[in-house]
């Protein structure tokens, strides 16, 4: 005969009532003998399972909490109050590789809820500072790994870092979205490494003479200074809209799309000599760009990426005060005058400048290292065709 009891959706709220009544008097044991009751009545009721759960708590049955945890998650994997009751049943535990997991995951979860009630948010808080903890003892632990006596050379060393963070969930890992051409199967380099560039030595060595001829450019600059962000007229309120037309972040140009600005070149010969000299990334009607790039006292270049990952981009630092850095996918670092660095623009970036006084950086388009010779043959032969064939292409451009 069947058990009447069972499937009983009625007699489960009343078996529930009886467990809410029972835990409100202290009664661990009537609770856990109610919503037993309550889950046998109506076994696919997921918060019945966590009431008892909660029941089982109480008793400090931990095996028989974890089991109705389970079956609560089973029912629904979005259920958030199980999930932050199954953090904290594996913290008791001392199951310090799963609750860390777990707790993780309570925080990509309260990511998504606009409005966490103040008992739950202290929870979740406690749970955060609970896994900072085991982040400090991992990384004490695991020091080792990325220690400099290591022999890493340069790329060794910033993946082995980046694998470290990540497996301890302290950084994440950005890749390429390309608003324009994306070159396939190249790797999703942040900062690209020096010894990618040996002409940075004679890049870096013409700091003073291009510092200077920026200063004579910006006693006089006309119109040859204009804002970076210049868009369309009706474009919608969007991130960019505080730089729209704005100087705060200004550019002047040596080339654009590949094409020379006569006005500043024949102001800046010692600087457009130089950059005719170095090896950029030279397609006729598309690159390089070169540009001195202006960013004013407390302004913020919001997280963007550009066009294609075909290219690097260089940064060589000619004035930086202090409290200014950049930011490229997970990691970020503080512009060092007379300096250069070369990324893939192609990985989210942003840029600060908290301090008082103008930041000036001249930025500059190079061929991605990662392309061989025959590669980069390609590339401009393909828009050259592209270009010939179609009116208006614009498959390759500049982007904030």
């Amino acid at each position: 005969m069947a058990d009447p009891t069972a499937l009983d959706p009625e007699l489960a709220q009343l078996a529930n009532a009886e467990g809410l009544a029972a835990l409100r008097a202290d009664d661990a044991g009537a609770a856990i003998a109610a919503f037993q009751r309550a889950t046998a009545a109506d076994p696919e009721a997921g918060p019945l399972w966590r009431n008892l759960a909660h029941a089982y708590r109480l008793a400090a049955n931990r095996t028989a909490e974890h089991v109705a945890l389970d079956r609560a998650l089973a029912l629904d994997r979005t259920d958030f109050a199980a999930h932050v009751r199954l953090a904290q049943l594996l913290q008791h535990q001392g199951e310090e590789t799963r609750a860390l997991l777990a707790w993780s995951g309570v925080q990509q979860l309260a990511a998504q809820i606009t409005q966490l009630a103040p008992g739950i948010a202290s929870e979740i808080a406690a749970g955060a500072a609970y896994c900072e903890s085991l982040r400090a003892k991992l990384a004490v632990a695991t020091a080792k790994v990325t220690a400099p006596g290591n022999g890493f050379d340069e790329t060794e060393a910033r993946r082995v870092r980046a694998f470290v963070e990540h497996a301890q969930g302290q950084r994440l890992v950005y890749q390429n979205h390309c608003a324009g051409a994306l070159y396939p199967f190249l790797p999703s380099d942040e900062f690209f490494d020096r010894r990618h560039f040996p002409w940075f030595t004679e890049l870096e060595s013409s700091t003073a003479a291009i510092s200077a001829e920026l200063a004579e450019l910006l006693a006089a600059p006309g119109e040859a200074m204009r804002p970076y962000v210049q868009l369309d007229p009706g474009t919608p309120q969007n991130d960019w809209s505080a730089l729209d037309g704005s100087l705060d972040w200004a550019a002047c140009f040596l080339w654009e799309y590949g094409r020379p600005n006569a006005a500043v070149i024949e102001r800046c010969p010692k600087t457009a000599e130089l950059l005719e000299r170095l090896p950029l990334a030279w397609i006729p009607g598309r690159a390089p760009n070169a540009f001195f790039s202006l960013l004013r006292p407390h302004s913020h270049i919001p997280p963007h990426t550009g066009v294609t990952n075909t290219r690097a981009i260089i940064h060589l630092a000619l004035d930086i005060p202090p409290h200014c850095s950049f930011r490229v996918g997970g990691e970020t670092r503080e512009w060092t005058e007379g300096t250069a660095f070369a990324f893939d623009d192609t990985i989210e970036h942003e840029a600060w400048n908290n301090s008082d006084q103008r930041r000036a950086v001249l930025i500059i388009d190079a061929w991605n290292p990662h392309l061989s010779p025959r590669e980069q043959a390609a590339i401009v032969a393909y828009f050259a065709a592209a270009d010939g064939a179609l009116a208006g292409t614009a498959l390759f451009g500049s982007a904030p």
